[in-house]
């Protein structure tokens, strides 16, 4: 097989549709458009979500909950993925260094799922307690940032 011999499969590619050429072509006249009204237009059909002038179905039902603008978007580790690292003291720049967190948005959260078997001094903006705890009883230290 040399590089020329490259051919799409069968069926697979079909030419584009040649509208509005002459009656021999099938598709002379009206250009598959039909007669007259709204859709043969140049610019014709409506938006997506337009009911013809019936009140749209987003408008009819009503509004619900909102959305806090004060809330906090932790990044958030597991102890188990503490436990890897070699460090004796994780923050969140050796997290971000080491590539288990992208970017820090309002901070780091630890989370207890898993296990920690070394003692580690972990500096976080937020612990669940369970991760507290396991953080402590392996003799690790917490500090929140």
């Amino acid at each position: 097989m040399k590089l020329s011999d490259l051919a799409p499969a069968e069926g697979s590619r079909k030419s584009k549709k040649r509208v509005g050429r002459g009656c021999g072509s099938g598709h002379g006249k009206t250009s598959c458009r039909g007669h007259k009204g709204q859709k043969a237009r140049t610019g014709g059909g409506t938006k997506p979500g337009f009911e013809g002038g019936q009140m749209p179905l987003q408008r009819r039902l009503p509004k619900r909950g909102f959305t806090n603008i004060f809330q906090k978007e932790y990044a958030i580790v597991n102890v188990g993925v503490l436990d890897k690292l070699t460090e004796a003291v994780i923050t969140p720049d050796v997290l971000v260094e080491k590539g288990i967190i992208r970017n820090v948005k309002d901070g780091v959260k630890i989370l207890g799922e898993g296990e920690i078997t070394r003692p580690v001094n972990v500096k976080a903006h937020a612990l669940s307690a369970s991760a507290k705890e396991k953080i402590l009883k392996a003799q690790g230290t917490v500090e929140i940032i």
